[in-house]
């Protein structure tokens, strides 16, 4: 009778979670794939893999990408705040968040900081008012009746 053959180890929904926080914090970190692949000594579509979470990550790998990115390993298994949340981890992964907290570090200038999140605020604003103007449907009046346009 012959016994069975193992499978290999599947990839967990832990997997494509740390994979993701290696994802997040690399680009938080303003690193290519390329550049952590380089400083582990693995290939970028290595790294790929770890990030999609189709290759899992071992012990001593895991250590080497938190020394590199400067944080614990703890950080990788730390549960994510809801996506609802204007907190946190969720809104740092829309495009251009990370790139626009770095400029807003180098400015020292107190006033200026608070100038630019007033900037900031008031293109928010712009942009939600123009967005939702153009959900509204038009209207029109005649004879004192509004009626929308078709």
């Amino acid at each position: 009778m012959s016994t069975p053959t193992p499978k290999p180890k599947q990839t967990t929904a832990i997997d494509h979670g740390v994979g993701s926080r290696i994802a997040f914090l690399r680009a938080a970190n303003g690193l290519s794939q390329s550049a952590l692949a380089s400083a582990l000594g693995v290939s970028f579509q290595q790294v790929q893999k770890y990030e999609t979470g189709k290759n899992r990550v071992g012990a001593g790998r895991l250590q080497a990408i938190a020394e590199r990115l400067g944080v614990p390993v703890s950080s990788f298994f730390e549960p994510e705040p809801e996506a609802a949340t204007e907190n946190g981890p969720a809104l740092l992964r829309v495009a251009g968040a990370v790139e626009l907290l770095r400029a807003y570090n180098q400015i020292s200038d107190d006033q200026m900081r608070r100038d630019v999140i007033a900037l900031v605020k008031s293109a928010a604003r712009i942009g939600h008012n123009a967005a939702s103007a153009e959900k509204a449907p038009e209207r029109s009046t005649t004879n004192g009746a509004a009626t929308a346009k078709p």
